[in-house]
């Protein structure tokens, strides 16, 4: 019986008829014994074919993971395989290229891309392809919604894990700086995403530095690459962001940045990531943990941009700001000052007024004074010189007498002595000598006598 909706399908063992023509030729062979036939290798290869169309006529369903994905001319080939108990299960599938077409709009419609490590549902009918003596599955459906709910699992899964261990929200506590100008970037440099961020970046006419790590961002190798070079990032303090970058894609690329390794890196992050993952619809476990998601690297950018700008704007305001408390001030110190130099002025003039007011009251008085003390020095002086007119003959008496004592003066002057014969002996100090005991033998002395000098040396003294 049939899914609905759905090729049927039969779990049921098989086992090898033969039909008439296989009869005929195992009666005509000599060899057989035993009643057990003996096949050739083809015809072995169309026995289990033709058992494998009548067990499996309507196809079958098959669930696995995805590897060796390989694409050779218009066809595709890969290995569905499983992890059982007993090992590895696998079985080899081939998606040729009328079935690629058919299924192409179903894959595009649920954004997916087949590749390795995608886990799938397909359809297809089983075919031993006898020159390589292998079972294989040609593939011919498949349900979109298995891989996308595997995938909603697996996402979910890693949230779960990250919410459990504190993480889910560490790197949005990280504060953007004012300006992010120095940026790290993770991206593809080869691809249209890091044109498009770069040509965002560059329209800005900012001056932001950019230290790119170039990885694959999809792929076997992408989840390593872009994990070591957040990690890469994350070690350079003098970043303000990091950015994750990469074009649009299918939601089974987009699973790459579903990967706990990645998320992780950025949860750990010290510096605040954006990412910008192309990406309208769907967000990924990167886009959950980053500080700020983005639909688009471009939008990453302006993101950027618009941080650095409001920095300006904020920056011109508050300049703006800054000048009108400034004119403010100068204005009100200017009227301050204008109407301080005006109170000055007028009392300025006020003391000026009263100083003249007080200097011509001191003049006035000054010269009632001084003509007051003229008329009294007048009247002084005129009585003065009427008393002098009147007392000559009283100084007559006092005349001869200075004449008498200027006389003896005259005859006491030892000038008038010297000439006489007698001198004046002084030491060399200048002092007079009165007594020879005031002498040794070798002092020198001066003798003055009234018309010169003698300089002599004591040789001998007598009391």
């Amino acid at each position: 019986m049939s899914r609905a909706g759905q090729p049927p399908y039969s779990q049921s063992g098989f086992d090898l008829e033969m039909d008439g023509h296989d009869q005929a030729r195992e009666d005509a062979d000599s060899h057989d014994d035993g009643g057990v036939p003996t096949f050739s290798v083809g015809e072995l290869a169309d026995a289990i074919n033709g058992a494998l169309r009548r067990k499996f006529t309507d196809g079958v369903w098959v669930r696995g993971e995805i590897q060796g994905w390989s694409v050779r001319g218009p066809h595709a080939y890969f290995r569905l395989v499983e992890d059982t108990e007993g090992g590895k299960a696998a079985i080899n599938v081939q998606f040729f290229a009328p079935a690629q077409a058919r299924l192409k709009p179903l894959l595009m419609k649920n954004r997916l891309r087949l590749a390795d490590g995608l886990k799938v549902r397909v359809f297809g009918h089983l075919d031993f392809f006898a020159p390589s003596g292998q079972l294989g599955l040609k593939m011919s459906g498949i349900d979109p919604r298995f891989t996308l709910g595997e995938l909603a699992l697996q996402r979910d899964d890693v949230v779960r894990r990250l919410v459990a261990t504190g993480l889910y929200d560490r790197n949005r506590g990280r504060r953007v700086p004012s300006a992010p100008l120095r940026v790290g970037v993770v991206t593809s440099t080869a691809s249209a995403a890091w044109a498009d961020f770069v040509h965002e970046i560059e329209r800005s006419a900012l001056a932001f530095q950019l230290r790119v790590v170039d990885v694959r961002v999809q792929g076997e190798w992408a989840v390593t690459e872009v994990t070591a070079a957040v990690r890469t990032l994350a070690r350079h303090s003098d970043l303000d962001a990091l950015v994750i970058i990469r074009g649009g894609g299918s939601r089974s690329e987009l699973a790459t940045f579903d990967h706990e390794a990645i998320a992780t890196a950025i949860a750990l992050s010290p510096i605040p990531v954006f990412t910008g993952l192309g990406h309208e619809i769907d967000r990924s476990v990167a886009d959950e943990v980053a500080h700020t998601a983005l639909k688009t690297p471009t939008a990453c950018a302006t993101a950027l941009v618009e941080h650095v700008v409001a920095y300006q704007q904020r920056t011109e305001l508050l300049w703006t700001a800054i000048e009108r408390i400034a004119e403010r001030g100068v204005t009100a110190a200017a009227t301050d000052v204008a109407e301080l130099a005006h109170g000055i002025r007028l009392r300025v003039v006020a003391a000026v007024q009263r100083a003249d007011e007080r200097l011509s009251q001191r003049a006035r008085r000054v010269g009632i004074g001084a003509s007051r003390v003229v008329e009294r020095a007048d009247t002084r002086l005129a009585a003065a010189a009427s008393a002098i007119g009147r007392t000559p003959h009283r100084l007559d008496p006092e005349l001869r007498h200075l004449d008498a004592v200027e006389q003896r003066v005259r005859l006491l002057d030892p000038v008038h002595t010297m000439a006489r014969g007698w001198s004046i002996t002084r030491t060399a100090d200048g002092r007079t000598v009165r007594d020879a005991a005031q002498v040794q033998p070798g002092h020198q002395i001066i003798t003055t006598f009234a018309n010169g000098t003698v300089h002599s040396r004591v040789e001998e003294t007598h009391s």
